[in-house]
């Protein structure tokens, strides 16, 4: 059997396992997808011990993604890493080589980009765009959000030098795509915005949305990373406000999907899933 999991501390909560289930049902692929929790500072060793005991029983550790706070990590051992995580410094996917080589993989951006483009409907060309924070989540989405032809993101943070470190990574890829790419402090953007993307935790500390909302365009499409609970808060506001919210779960459907097609290289019905997973979660399951 072909192994998959993922690995975090906490992943008690994620529902990856479910969500790949269910691709693999609808794709006819035989696989198993579980959780693993990792001790902290014990990455490294989780990894080996995944091939191992999976090699110890005759199945096949192909595979895993990598949750909070591992992603830094995962860069570190791969020997091939594609150019998205590389530009993010962070991994969310590897894959298990049948020459032993780990090839690593970032999928947050392109979920998110596909969750906004093909499931929200609202087209990211020429759009100005507003992210909110600087930390991992937000450097991995940044480099697929110009892909996706964003003409102007600002990158706003607490800390203000983060997210100029955080632009100055991405300076090349913006001028290729002819972008315009901005670092601010959280309390002095400028300008409004068709899109606001929060990329940090404010939901879940129960914190207010650290932005003003003249930084939302009428109708501007709000999309908080996270879901469920964590996402209340921001998503709130941004309806409070006149704008469209959206919460993280189309964004975790898509990347999940991603990662599936890297490892098995067929495409699941990312939509179909998303969709019954809404409704499953509205229904308390």
């Amino acid at each position: 059997m072909d192994l998959y999991c993922v690995m975090g501390n906490p992943v008690e909560h994620s529902r990856s396992p479910r969500i790949h289930a269910r691709f693999a049902e609808l794709c006819g692929q035989q696989m198993d997808y579980g959780r693993r929790l990792i001790p902290l500072g014990a990455f490294a060793e989780g990894i080996a011990a995944f091939r191992r005991e999976a090699a110890e029983r005759g199945d096949s550790a192909r595979g895993c993604n990598i949750t909070v706070p591992f992603k830094f990590e995962a860069a570190a051992l791969a020997q091939h890493t594609s150019a998205r995580a590389t530009l993010a410094q962070a991994v969310n996917t590897l894959r298990f080589e049948a020459d032993g080589s780990i090839h690593a993989d970032n999928t947050d951006g392109i979920g998110l980009v596909n969750d906004i483009v093909r499931n929200a409907g609202v087209p990211l060309a020429g759009k100005a765009l507003l992210l909110i924070g600087a930390g991992g989540a937000a450097a991995g989405v940044l480099g697929p959000l110009l892909d996706a032809g964003a003409s102007r993101i600002v990158v706003a943070n607490r800390t203000v030098d983060k997210a100029v470190a955080v632009v100055r990574r991405h300076a090349a890829l913006a001028l290729g795509h002819g972008a315009t790419l901005e670092a601010w402090a959280l309390d002095e953007v400028p300008g409004s915005f068709d899109v606001v993307v929060n990329a940090t935790a404010s939901s879940l500390a129960g914190d207010a949305v650290p932005v003003s909302a003249k930084v939302l365009r009428p109708g501007a499409l709000a999309v908080d990373m996270m879901y469920g609970p964590a996402a209340a808060a921001f998503m709130a506001w941004a309806q409070a406000h006149g704008a469209v919210p959206r919460d993280g779960l189309g964004m975790l459907v898509e990347q999940a999907a991603e990662s599936f097609e890297i490892w098995r290289g067929v495409r699941p019905p990312s939509a179909q899933v998303l969709a019954e997973l809404r409704a499953s979660l509205a229904a308390g399951h």
